[in-house]
């Protein structure tokens, strides 16, 4: 089939919207347990942030309220609502997230799992990018 062919076309959308839900659900499920964790285990947040940011004085009513934001953000995300601000806001955290973590990939055999971040940092690129045509299951424009 040609790409002119308008079933090859409509096949190709259908597919991508898929695809892009499938990456949207697939970044949240990790976004929302790191979100979880902030209220879950707030001594862990704070171990993040003085190790990885360098941010000392968090405390366990600063990482509540993160979660709470992170929360808004992650369930925005989730639903498509204002793509571009939402998007682009998890990529960025992601993104933070995955440059912070510098030293573990120059010790790469005993960080495997930080490896992780950079296949999940191209879906959130992705996402962003693709933001418009990512319409399955969303409540944004």
């Amino acid at each position: 089939m040609s790409t002119a062919d308008p079933l090859a076309n409509k096949n190709l959308q259908s597919n991508l919207q898929w695809s892009l839900l499938l990456l949207r659900v697939g970044v949240f499920i990790v976004m929302f347990i790191w979100t979880l964790d902030k209220f879950v285990n707030p001594a862990h947040s704070i171990k993040i942030f003085e190790h990885f940011y360098k941010i000392s004085g968090f405390n366990d009513i600063m990482a509540y309220g993160l979660g709470a934001l992170q929360l808004v953000l992650v369930i925005a995300f989730l639903f498509g609502i204002k793509k571009r601000l939402s998007y682009g806001l998890i990529f960025l955290m992601h993104a933070g997230s995955t440059l912070s973590a510098y030293a573990q990939y120059i010790d790469a055999f005993n960080n495997l799992l930080f490896f992780a971040a950079w296949p999940m940092l191209a879906a959130c690129a992705s996402l962003y990018l693709l933001r418009d045509a990512d319409t399955k299951f969303t409540l944004g424009k």
